[in-house]
């Protein structure tokens, strides 16, 4: 045989026995027994537990794919119970204008699935996401006269879901919701509003759902950093009922009630405390001059004015109801007090102006009997007094020194609004010896109205007030 075949079949042979080798430790290592740990090693201490073996799917343990979980628990027998509890994380606004509030709580429900249930050694539970909860049957619940709500999801769906070995399914949801509330303005702003949210199953009846709060009135939580801007939060509550539909039949319902009372001193100082600076404002009128009609007609007028733009301030911000508000009598009966101020003016100008054109005509006849009598009293010199107001006899008699002629039978009823008096000097008297006739009028600058409404408007609007403050506080 040739050398050369010789050296192929050795190298050929050596070849084969490397493979061999190889093969025979690699089969050596892969069927190798499980090393044991040694007692009192960290590994001995672990206990081996269905629910974290590595080989066994999730979906697989809890048998997801081997059940139809479009229908309900227990199907065909009785209800089944889902507990609820709520924490309410904050509550965000509340709105008179859309008689609304919005409200973000974790919303939480307690039920038993068996078909859910899965073997664990240490009775472990196991948590998920919201991307189990489409493959599975959770309750239906909803927001009753609720108008937005959405479920967070930044940065992925507020949605947790935590399955327990023997079946019992704790489902978490963190929601906001902005919900009707029927509130009642008749004392605003010195009310308290009671807002309710109600939960209810949308599609099963209480013969096949039963709602019911977990642990009675702790089954709400709240936080205590809660606060608002116009409201003090008194308290939570939580109820339940039935509710009736005529065409589908009766479900559970479950209500969380808080009541709210507003703050009063914002209201204060933006509405009260203007509207009865105004009213007062109104009063200093009756202290001008009745001559001084530039004066109080631009001081009423501006106060009218202010008034109504308080009120349209006030209402712009509050819903169009058809019943009268207690702020809304506030600012009406002050803004009558202001406007009754200027209506005050007008009447004493009016009377002013009567009393004026009197008293002209009367000095217009005495300027005629004057010229028709020879020389009043037979005296040398005289000088005639007009006499404004309710002067009466005993004032002209006073005049010592004096005589007083005797006024025209015509005249006598004009005696209170004018009276006439010729003073007659004597030559002896007189020791300037003046010549001529000289007349002299006094004149009262405030009218008796003005005088009475100095006390009546005040006296009247602090009876007010304190009727005002007495009912509604």
């Amino acid at each position: 045989m040739p050398g050369y075949l010789r050296l192929l079949l050795v190298l050929l042979c050596l070849v084969l026995i490397g493979e061999c080798r190889k093969h025979r430790s690699r089969k050596k290592r892969w069927s190798a027994p499980a090393e044991t740990p040694k007692p009192g090693s960290p590994l001995a201490k672990k206990v081996a537990d269905g629910t974290k073996n590595r080989k066994l799917k999730t979906t697989h343990l809890l048998r997801v794919d081997e059940h139809d979980f479009t229908m309900r628990p227990a199907f065909a027998g009785p209800a089944v119970p889902v507990g609820v509890d709520v924490q309410v994380e904050s509550l965000d606004s509340i709105s008179e204008v859309d008689m609304d509030f919005t409200m973000t709580l974790y919303l939480r429900h307690y039920w038993k699935d068996e078909r859910l249930a899965f073997p664990s050694a240490t009775n472990k539970s196991m948590t998920f996401d919201g991307r189990l909860v489409k493959k599975i049957w959770v309750p239906d619940v909803f927001f009753v006269h609720s108008k937005r709500s959405f479920i967070h999801d930044t940065t992925t769906d507020n949605i947790m879901l935590r399955v327990f070995p023997d079946g019992h399914v704790l489902y978490s949801l963190r929601v906001t919701v902005t919900a009707a509330c029927n509130m009642d303005f008749s004392r605003f702003p010195l009310d308290s509003q009671t807002c309710t949210l109600e939960l209810e199953s949308y599609a099963y009846t209480d013969e096949d759902l039963m709602l019911y709060w977990k642990s009675g009135d702790e089954s709400l939580s709240t936080d205590d950093r809660i606060s608002l801007s116009q409201f003090l939060i008194q308290k939570f509550h939580t109820t339940s009922r039935l509710a009736f539909y005529s065409s589908t039949g009766w479900y559970n319902r479950l209500y969380i009630n808080f009541t709210l009372r507003r703050h009063i001193f914002f209201f204060l100082l933006q509405t009260y405390f203007p509207a009865t600076l105004m009213v007062m404002l109104s009063w200093v009128s009756f202290w001008i001059d009745r001559r001084a009609v530039p004066a109080r007609v631009s001081l009423g007028i501006t106060t009218v004015l202010t008034m109504s733009t308080i009120i349209t301030g006030v209402n712009a911000s509050m819903p169009r109801v058809s019943y009268i508000k207690a702020v809304d009598i506030y600012l009406w009966v002050s803004f009558v007090f202001v406007f009754l101020s200027v209506l005050e003016y007008a009447a004493v100008n009016y009377l002013t102006t009567v009393r004026d054109g009197k008293e002209r005509k009367l000095r217009e006849k005495v300027r005629q009997q004057s010229q028709t009598l020879p020389c009043a009293c037979g005296m040398p010199h005289t000088k005639t007094m007009m006499l404004d107001g309710t002067y009466s006899e005993a004032d002209a008699n006073s005049l010592a020194g004096y005589t007083r002629a005797s006024m025209p039978a015509e005249d006598a009823s004009d005696k209170q609004e004018q009276m006439v008096v010729h003073l007659a000097l004597d030559n002896e008297s007189n020791g300037t010896k003046r010549k001529g006739i000289r007349s002299f009028r006094i004149i009262e600058n405030t009218h008796t109205i003005d005088t009475y409404s100095r006390m009546i408007f005040p006296g009247a609007y602090i009876l007010f007030n304190l009727i005002y403050w007495c009912v509604y506080c």
